[in-house]
């Protein structure tokens, strides 16, 4: 039987909430221009998820869409956190403008993930701005940089589809077998989106950070983190 409305917006909140506390248990800095970074951020998510998708691909729910690219860069240009705020924020504002606030709770919490392992993979495993500003060698630092944003996009391929079923089952009443079938779906779904992501985000950050560092518009942001 599927969940009320009224229990999915307050699961809602409750990731919300959740999300909002883990910025605050990892002392994420929110200083007035990263905070105006992460609306543009989540702004590009909205409008990129609406206007370039195809929507319900096999009757799954499922999209393919870009949405995902700008998760990624803004975990690449600030920080995990920040990254999946602008995510989260402004692909589960697109769920609830189509008025499913259930899709809205899973889209917070799978965004969120994306922006944490592509935080912590380009600035606790390759430090990409420090790669950056000591002239690594060109080729391996693409490299590094292709990796961070697949990195969370890849974890996606494999939590989509897991908590995409126990959505679909839970939430809102399927059978389990339509669900596994959806999860199916979404799983190929998924890959085809995060491997369009990574391209995008990749070929955005490697002409917008140098730009935006020379503009000194992350000087600010990076001191604070």
């Amino acid at each position: 039987m599927p969940v009320s409305t009224s229990i999915l917006w307050l699961l809602l909140f409750v990731v919300v909430v959740l999300a909002l506390m883990l910025a605050v248990f990892t002392h994420t800095n929110f200083t007035t221009r990263k905070i105006a970074l992460i609306g543009v951020m989540a702004a590009l998510s909205f409008v990129a998820y609406e206007f370039f998708r195809i929507p319900n691909v096999f009757g799954s729910g499922s999209s393919f869409h870009l949405g995902n690219t700008f998760t990624v860069l803004a975990a690449l240009l600030l920080d995990g956190v920040s990254g999946g705020l602008a995510g989260a924020f402004g692909l589960a504002l697109a769920d609830i403008v189509a008025g499913d606030p259930g899709y809205a709770v899973s889209t917070f919490v799978l965004k969120f993930i994306i922006g944490i392992v592509c935080g912590a993979v380009a600035n606790k495993i390759f430090h990409l701005h420090t790669m950056e500003e000591s002239h690594t060698g060109r080729t391996k630092y693409v490299t590094a940089v292709t990796l961070s944003a697949f990195s969370g996009l890849f974890v996606n391929v494999f939590t989509d589809p897991f908590l995409g079923y126990f959505r679909n089952r839970y939430l809102f009443g399927q059978s389990v077998e339509l669900a596994s079938a959806m999860a199916g779906i979404a799983s190929g779904v998924t890959l085809v989106n995060s491997l369009l992501s990574t391209v995008c985000a990749v070929a955005l950050y490697l002409v917008l950070y140098p730009a935006l560092k020379k503009a000194h518009l992350l000087a600010e942001i990076h001191t604070a983190r």
